[in-house]
C-alpha cells in the first residue's frame, strides 16, 4: 500500500540511521509520500499498514526511534512493538471530507535518532452507509389536462451523501397507466428523476394521481428511500418556463459581506395570466449550500447569509428552478467559485520539543521541530520563518514547511538557566500577514563548577575550657550548579593534629559546615592547630575546594596561683628563716616564689600581705615576692614573726593562694630553736578551719565509699567468683577515718590515689598505688586551696596529721638548660616590681622543678650557705654546684635569701645532732621532731 522510496529494500540496522539522512539527496521520489487506502467507519484498532516497514525501519527501531504520527485531528497512532498503522479514532468519510469526492488525510510520521518526518496520505474510501433520502415525504404536483402525450415532469430527486457505487443509482416509481419514469444523466453523473406523460390526461375521469417514487443506491446490498407524489390535474398551461442560461458560473471572493448579492437567474414563459406568472425555487442542493444561500422567489437574485470561507468550501453547486403559474418548470444550474484571500495568518505548530539542553551541546544540535500552515493559497499561503537576535540558536529548512530549530553558539545555564524563543511565520500575501509563538527552552546543567569559599582562609579565636559539642565556627562555599552538582559537602581532610586524634578535637556538620568541638580545650595543652576543609560537590565527576582554618586556643584564668616557696616539709612541718637582729632597713628576709600556669595577664601575679604580727615591721614587694624588713629590729618587738602572704593573678575575676612565713630574728640556730620549741605560735584559725573543712569532706567521701562498697558487697555475696569476693575478706582491709581525700586536682594537673586503710588504732596508711606523685605536703593538707600552709606541730605527734606521713620523693634534678632554651625575662636579684612571669604550663613545669631540686640539695646537707655570681641567689644557700646551668633564669621568681650557715643531713636532724658547722642559717624545720 506504501508509495515512497522508503518501501524499497531497507538497509541493515548500523545503516538506517545513515540512509535516512541521505534520502533527500539520492532518493527522487522523497516528495511522494507513503500512501494508504482503507474503507470508511473502520472499527477502532484496525490495521492501516505496517508504517514502519513501509519507512524502512526494523521492529526494534519503531520504539528506539520514537515512531510516531501527527496531525491535527489525530484519527490514527502507531503501534510501539509492530509498526503498524492503527486506526484510533472513528473515520466517517463524509463528515471529514464533507462534500469532496476525493477524500484523503495528511499525517505526518515523525522519528528521532536523528529527527526526521515522513508524509503519509491515508485515502478514505466511501462505503455504502448512508440510505437515498427525500427532501420532503410528499410531493404536489399540478399538471394541465392539456399536456401531451411525451411530456415530462421534472421530480425532485433524492440525495445521498455517498459516492460513486453507494451513491443514487436508479428510481422506481409505483404501477400506473398515465405515467412512466424517466431517469435523466446530468453532465456531473447525477441522476434526475422524471414522470412521463404516457396517456392524454382527462381532470374530468381523474383529478388527481397518486404515485410512490423509489430512489435506490448501488450499495450491496442496497439501500432505498420513497416519497409520495400526488398529482394534480389543472388546467391547460401549454408552455413551461425558460432559464436564459442553463448553467450559471460566477466567482465571488470571499471576503464578499453577507447580504450582498451574488447572482440573478432569469426565466420566460409565453404563457399570459397566471401561467406566465414565474417563481423560483432552490431545488437539489445540499443543506449546508442552502444555509449559505438564500434566492428570491420573484426577482430570482441569489444572496449570500453567511460570510465565504475559500478554506472551507472552494465551490458552491445549487440547482434553481423556475415554475410559472400553470406549474410547468424547469432547472437550471449555478455553480458559484469562491476566491481566495489572504485573510488567514500562517499558523505555526511545534511537533517536537526538547525536554532539556545540555549547557555544553555544541553547536547543531537539533532542539525543536516544528511547522507551518497558512489555509492560504499561492503566494497567500508560502510562509518564511524568523528568530530573535542575539540567540545560541538558529533556523533550518529540512523540507516543505518543515523546520529545525539548531544550536548556533556556546549555552551556559548559569548566565541564562532558560531562553524564550519567539518564532515569527510570516506569508507572502499583500499585505503580508504574521503570527508568532514562544517556545522555553530549558538548559540542563552539567558539573562545570567548582564550590568556591567565601573566605580564602579562616581565623577561629576560641577560649579554652568551651563546653563540648559547641559549635566553634561556620565555613560556607557555593556551587552556581543546580541539584546534585550544586549540592556541597563539608568534611575535614587534613590537620596538624594526630589523625587519630583528630576527630576528638572537632569535627564539622557535612551539610551546614558548621564545625563543633568535641572537648573542652586546654590553652595550657594545646596553643593552636591547623586544619584543611574541603567543599565537595555531588556532581559526576565531582569537583571540590579546599580551605585552610587555624583554630588559636584563648587562655582563660582556670588556673590559680601556686606557691613553690615556702613549701612544707614531706613530713608536714613548717620552714622558718632566720633574720639577724641587726638588720638594718631593706634587708632581704626570704622571697616568695609562685608561679601561675595560665599566660599573659591571667599569670600576671601581684603579692599582698594579709596578716602580720607587726604591720610595720616588714615590707613586700608587690611583683617581686621579696620580704624586706621596714625598719631595724627594736626592743619590744617579739622575736617570733609571722606573715600571712596572698599572692593573686591578673584574671577576670582573680585567683588567689596564700602562703605562711615563719620569721625569727636570732643571730645563731641554737639561739632561735628555743624560742621555737618553748613559746609555739597561737594557731591559725584560718588554717585550723581549711583543715577542718578538708576533715569532713574526707569523713563524707569515707561515709560514700562505705555504703558503695556495703551494696557491692551485698551484690557479690551472691556471686558464684570466690575471686571476687575474696578481695573483701575480714583481715586484709579495716575500715578507719582516712587522712586525706581519694581524689583532689590543683589547676590544670590533677591527682588521684587508690587507697586501703589500715586497721583501726594504728597510725600507718598503706597505699596500694598512687597514680601521680604529690608535689609537695602542703598540696596534701590544702588540695582545694592551693599554696596555703599549716601552722607549726610543736609538741605533737606525728600521728595528728596522717595526711604528712607518706613523703613526697625526690624529683629528678638533672636539669640541663643551654641559654638559648631559658624561657622566660631574667631579673635582678633585688627585682623590681614590674617583673615579668612565666606565661605558659611548660615554664611553669620547670620552675617547680627548680625549685623541688634546690630543696632536695638542702635536705641532703651537702651544700654550704653564702652563694657567688650567676646562682640567682640559689647558690648562697646551697652551694656552689647550683648554677644557672641547671636551672632557667628566673631570678625575680627563684632568688632566696641565704646565710653561710651549712646545714645538717637528713639523718643528722633525725639523730637530734647539731649541724657540723655554727653558721647562721635561718632556714630550719619546726616541730616536734627537730626538737628530738
Amino acid at each position: 500500500m506504501g508509495g515512497s522510496c522508503a518501501q524499497r529494500q531497507r538497509p541493515g540496522r548500523p545503516q538506517v540511521l545513515f540512509t535516512l539522512l541521505l534520502l533527500p539527496l539520492f532518493c527522487p521520489a522523497l516528495g511522494q509520500p507513503v500512501r494508504y487506502s482503507i474503507p470508511e467507519e473502520l472499527d477502532r484498532g484496525s490495521v492501516v499498514g505496517n508504517l514502519a516497514k513501509d519507512l524502512g525501519l526494523s521492529v526494534l527501531e519503531v520504539s528506539a526511534r520514537k515512531l510516531r504520527v501527527s496531525a491535527e485531528k489525530l484519527h490514527f497512532s502507531v503501534d510501539a512493538e509492530s509498526g503498524d498503522l492503527l486506526v484510533k479514532d472513528r473515520i466517517d468519510r463524509e463528515q471529514i471530507c464533507k462534500e469532496r469526492r476525493k477524500c484523503e488525510l495528511q499525517l505526518e510520521a515523525v522519528v528521532e535518532n536523528p529527527l526526521n518526518i515522513f508524509h503519509v496520505v491515508v485515502e478514505i474510501e466511501d462505503i455504502n452507509d448512508h440510505a437515498p433520502q427525500f427532501e420532503k415525504k410528499e410531493t404536489r404536483l399540478e399538471i394541465l389536462e392539456s399536456v401531451s402525450v411525451g411530456t415530462r415532469i421534472h421530480l425532485q430527486p433524492a440525495t445521498d451523501p455517498d459516492i460513486n457505487l453507494n451513491s443514487i443509482k436508479d428510481y422506481q416509481i409505483s404501477s400506473n397507466p398515465y405515467f412512466s419514469l424517466m431517469v435523466r444523466v446530468n453532465p456531473d453523473g447525477g441522476k434526475t428523476p422524471e414522470l412521463s406523460l404516457e396517456k392524454l390526461l382527462d381532470r374530468e375521469e381523474q383529478r388527481s394521481h397518486r404515485l410512490i417514487l423509489t430512489a435506490l443506491d448501488g450499495g450491496d446490498p442496497p439501500r432505498s428511500a420513497t416519497t409520495q407524489i400526488e398529482i394534480t390535474v389543472k388546467d391547460i398551461n401549454d408552455n413551461p418556463p425558460v432559464f436564459s442560461k442553463e448553467e450559471y458560473r460566477i466567482s465571488v471572493s470571499e471576503n464578499l459581506p453577507p447580504g450582498s448579492s451574488v447572482l440573478q437567474v432569469t426565466a420566460t414563459d409565453e404563457d399570459e395570466g397566471i401561467n406566465a406568472e414565474i417563481s423560483y425555487y432552490i431545488q437539489s442542493t445540499a443543506q449546508s449550500t442552502r444555509h449559505v444561500f438564500s434566492l428570491d422567489e420573484k426577482t430570482g437574485v441569489i444572496k449570500n447569509n453567511q460570510p465565504l470561507d475559500f478554506e472551507e468550501v472552494e465551490r458552491y453547486t445549487m440547482e434553481v428552478e423556475a415554475k410559472d403559474g400553470g406549474g410547468l418548470s424547469t432547472q437550471c444550474k449555478i455553480i458559484i467559485d469562491v476566491l481566495d484571500e489572504n485573510d488567514n495568518s500562517p499558523e505555526i505548530i511545534i511537533t517536537s520539543l526538547s525536554e532539556g539542553i545540555l549547557e555544553n551541546s555544541p553547536p547543531g544540535v537539533v532542539v525543536a521541530l516544528f511547522k507551518t500552515r497558512d489555509r492560504d493559497v499561492g503566494g497567500n499561503g508560502e510562509v518564511t520563518c524568523e528568530i530573535g537576535k542575539d540567540l545560541p540558536f538558529k533556523i533550518h529548512a529540512s523540507s516543505s514547511n518543515y523546520y529545525k530549530l539548531v544550536t548556533d553558539g556556546a549555552i551556559d545555564r548559569e548566565q541564562n538557566p532558560q531562553y524564550n524563543v519567539t518564532i515569527t511565520a510570516t506569508d507572502r500575501g499583500k499585505p503580508p500577514l504574521s503570527s508568532s509563538t514562544t517556545i522555553t527552552l530549558h538548559i540542563t546543567d552539567v558539573n562545570d563548577n567548582a564550590p568556591a569559599f567565601q573566605k580564602s582562609s579562616y581565623i577561629v579565636h576560641v577560649a579554652e575550657n568551651n563546653p563540648p559539642g559547641a559549635s566553634i565556627a561556620q565555613v560556607s562555599a557555593s556551587d552556581p550548579d543546580l541539584g546534585s552538582n550544586g549540592h556541597i559537602s563539608y568534611s575535614i581532610i587534613a590537620s596538624d593534629l594526630e589523625p587519630k586524634s583528630l576527630w576528638s578535637y572537632v569535627t564539622v556538620n557535612a551539610q551546614s559546615g558548621v564545625v563543633f568541638a568535641q572537648r573542652a580545650f586546654d590553652h595550657e595543652q594545646l596553643r593552636s592547630f591547623q586544619l584543611t576543609l574541603q567543599a565537595r560537590d555531588q556532581g559526576s565527576p565531582a569537583l571540590s575546594a579546599n580551605v585552610s582554618m587555624r583554630v588559636l586556643v584563648g587562655d582563660r584564668n582556670d588556673n590559680a596561683p601556686r606557691v613553690l616557696y615556702p613549701a612544707l616539709e614531706p613530713d608536714g612541718s613548717a620552714l622558718f628563716d632566720m633574720v639577724p637582729r641587726a638588720a638594718e632597713p631593706g634587708y632581704l628576709v626570704t622571697k616568695v616564689v609562685a608561679v601561675d600556669a595560665d599566660s599573659g595577664h591571667n599569670a600576671w601575679l601581684s603579692y599582698h600581705v594579709l596578716q602580720a604580727s607587726d604591720p610595720g615591721l616588714f615590707s613586700l614587694g608587690l611583683r617581686t615576692g621579696e620580704v624586706r624588713t621596714a625598719r631595724a629590729l627594736g626592743d619590744k618587738d617579739a622575736a617570733r614573726q609571722r606573715l600571712l602572704v596572698g599572692v593573686r593573678d591578673g584574671g577576670q575575676p582573680p585567683l588567689s593562694a596564700t602562703a605562711t612565713l615563719l620569721l625569727v630574728f636570732a643571730d645563731s640556730l641554737q639561739e632561735a630553736l628555743p624560742d621555737l620549741s618553748d613559746h609555739p605560735l597561737p594557731p591559725d584559725p584560718q588554717a585550723e578551719l581549711q583543715f577542718y573543712l578538708v576533715v569532713a569532706l574526707a569523713l563524707i567521701s569515707v561515709l560514700f565509699l562505705l555504703a558503695v562498697i556495703l551494696a557491692i558487697a551485698l551484690r557479690l555475696r551472691h556471686s558464684s567468683s570466690p575471686s571476687v569476693w575474696g578481695c573483701f575478706q575480714s583481715g586484709v582491709c579495716s575500715k578507719t577515718r582516712p587522712g586525706v581525700s581519694l581524689n583532689y586536682s590543683e589547676g590544670t594537673l590533677p591527682y588521684s590515689y587508690n587507697l586501703c586503710v589500715g586497721h583501726t588504732g594504728k597510725a600507718e596508711l598503706n597505699f596500694l598505688k598512687c597514680s601521680a606523685p604529690l608535689p609537695s605536703a602542703e598540696d596534701v593538707v590544702c588540695g582545694s586551696s592551693p599554696g596555703a600552709l599549716i601552722p607549726l606541730h610543736v609538741g605533737d605527734d606525728l600521728t595528728t596529721h596522717p595526711e604528712t606521713l607518706t613523703p613526697q620523693a625526690p624529683p629528678n634534678t638533672d636539669w640541663r638548660f643551654s641559654q638559648a632554651q631559658r624561657p622566660g625575662t631574667s631579673g635582678s636579684q633585688n627585682g623590681d616590681e614590674t617583673g615579668t612571669w612565666p606565661n605558659n604550663q611548660f615554664d611553669t613545669e620547670m620552675l617547680q622543678a627548680m625549685i623541688l631540686a634546690s630543696a632536695s640539695e638542702a635536705a641532703d646537707g651537702s651544700s654550704t650557705l653564702g652563694g657567688g655570681a650567676g646562682t640567682m641567689g640559689l647558690s648562697a644557700r646551697y652551694g656552689p654546684q647550683f648554677t644557672l646551668q641547671h636551672v632557667p633564669d628566673y631570678r625575680q621568681n627563684v632568688y632566696i635569701p641565704g646565710s653561710n650557715a651549712t646545714l645538717s643531713n637528713g639523718a643528722g636532724k633525725r639523730d637530734g645532732k647539731a649541724p657540723a658547722g655554727g653558721g647562721n642559717g635561718n632556714k630550719k624545720k619546726s616541730g616536734k621532731k627537730e626538737k628530738k
